[in-house]
């Protein structure tokens, strides 16, 4: 194992607390490290008793596991300024040993936001805040074939260096036991979907508004609530959730007794240095159960006038939303297929060059939510929501991901996802209503997009 040396440690940590002001110092260390499994490591750090983040890109064998709360961002309607302009204070604060350039290293924080903060949470999602982002106390990163430990920690006047490097320590070979093996799943015992007849009436409602006013397209998300067959296992639907979703990101985020768990292969947005990357993922269909049956489905997928259009609204958006934060601009003329293990969806890249006194967090607020989660125009579809969908989404369709102090950061749209509850799990899903939308194959659709979730429990 590559360390930095347990004196250098004290002295970082003796400087720290030297330079801390009344209230306190945060301070961030980072190191290389060997080969960890990050599905080790968040296992082992269940015996810690705080709150695990978990965040992949599993098409790019990058992963950031987070562990415990050095500190937080709260917010509530205000959370993109709010959130931006806290980071940023304290990134000049902050004392950051990190001699890496490597996305994901340094000091950084991960988190998400609700869908809508205008409405009003209900019980499913207290334990969720409108926006909350932490600061782990402890993370480990791999990206490519290396491996980085970074140690985030608030040290007050009164500290000794000493005590906090050997407890820091200790934690560290707790954290780094790859020895910890991954426990056995739960299986379902019940399923049961939570109003569908209402869901369904909700979409000729939708119908009925797009026939009569302006509105082009409205977004119905619904839940289904399972019962296990034991206590989940958070890392086991990880596990799962990575060898079945090979082109997605895999994220869980704790929260007390609950954790909020999905496979997204929707990007909102990427952004390294200035570099810009957001993706159209928008018109669905089903795998094929043949090679032959799989073209077949492509083909009339990328033909289908409903989904095309469906598509070109998330296309347009993503153009009108960045073009005045962002120069060269590229947007192929044509989507191609994005395969997933149950699903395929029609996919557009979108990049471009952030200007400079622009962040990503700009862009999060200007993309968000995209036609594919909300509808178009945006104020008249999420109006229509508020008023006639009977799910609190919570963290569902909303933005999550993570940001460095690299300006480094990524951004996904949590689709494919569920709420852990214990023994017992709601899964969401939605799709978009048209004016020439059939309720039933609607219905179906949402059927469809629950299968990634399902399918991580054994017996699925």
């Amino acid at each position: 194992m590559i360390e930095i040396k347990e004196d250098q440690i004290e002295f970082i940590l003796s400087e720290a607390i030297r330079e801390a002001s009344d209230d306190m110092q945060l301070i961030s260390v980072t190191k290389k490290i060997d080969e960890t499994d990050p599905l080790a490591f968040f296992e082992a750090s269940k015996h810690t008793g705080k709150d695990r983040i978990f965040w992949t890109s599993t098409a790019e064998d990058f992963y950031i596991v987070g562990v415990g709360n050095a500190y937080e961002i709260a917010a509530d309607e205000s959370r993109f300024s709010i959130t931006e302009d806290h980071w940023d204070a304290l990134l000049r604060k902050a004392i950051i040993h990190n001699p890496y350039q490597t996305p994901g290293t340094g000091m950084l924080t991960l988190g998400g936001m609700s869908f809508d903060p205008k409405r009003e949470r209900s019980d499913l999602w207290e334990n969720y805040d409108p926006s909350r982002f932490i600061i782990p106390e402890f993370m480990l990163t791999k990206h490519k074939d290396i491996y980085y430990f970074t140690i985030n920690i608030q040290v007050k006047k009164n500290d000794h260096p000493v005590q906090l490097a050997n407890e820091l320590s200790r934690m560290e070979m707790q954290l780094l036991n790859t020895s910890m093996k991954i426990p056995e799943g739960a299986g379902i015992k019940a399923k049961q979907e939570i109003s569908p007849k209402a869901w369904k009436d909700s979409v000729h409602l939708a119908m009925e508004e797009i026939k009569q006013n302006e509105t082009e397209k409205i977004v119905l998300a619904r839940e289904l609530r399972l019962k296990l067959t034991k206590e989940a296992e958070i890392t086991a639907i990880i596990d799962e959730l990575i060898q079945a979703q090979s082109n997605s990101y895999v994220f869980a985020f704790e929260r007390g007794e609950d954790c909020f768990i999905g496979a997204t292969p929707e990007r909102l947005v990427k952004v390294e240095k200035n570099q810009l990357l957001s993706t159209c993922l928008a018109g669905t269909a089903p795998r094929g159960k043949t090679k032959e049956e799989d073209a077949r489905i492509s083909a009339t997928l990328l033909h289908d006038e409903k989904n095309r259009e469906e598509h070109d609204f998330v296309v347009q958006m993503i153009k009108q939303a960045i073009e005045n934060y962002c120069t060269d601009i590229v947007i192929p003329n044509e989507p191609v297929i994005y395969p997933l293990k149950n699903l395929q969806h029609l996919y557009t890249p979108v990049t471009a060059t952030l200007k400079d006194k622009y962040s990503i967090f700009d862009i999060i607020e200007q993309l968000h939510p995209t036609p594919a989660l909300g509808g178009t125009p945006t104020k008249e579809s999420l109006a229509f929501i508020r008023e006639h969908e009977k799910l609190d989404r919570g963290w569902y369709g909303a933005p999550i991901g993570w940001l460095d102090s690299n300006q480094n950061g990524e951004f996904a749209v949590a689709i494919r996802s569920g709420l852990i509850q214990g023994d017992e799990a709601s899964l969401f899903a939605g799709c978009g209503v048209v004016k020439d939308s059939d309720v039933e194959e609607e219905y179906e659709e949402t059927n469809t997009k629950f299968l990634p979730m399902l399918s991580v429990f054994q017996g699925e």
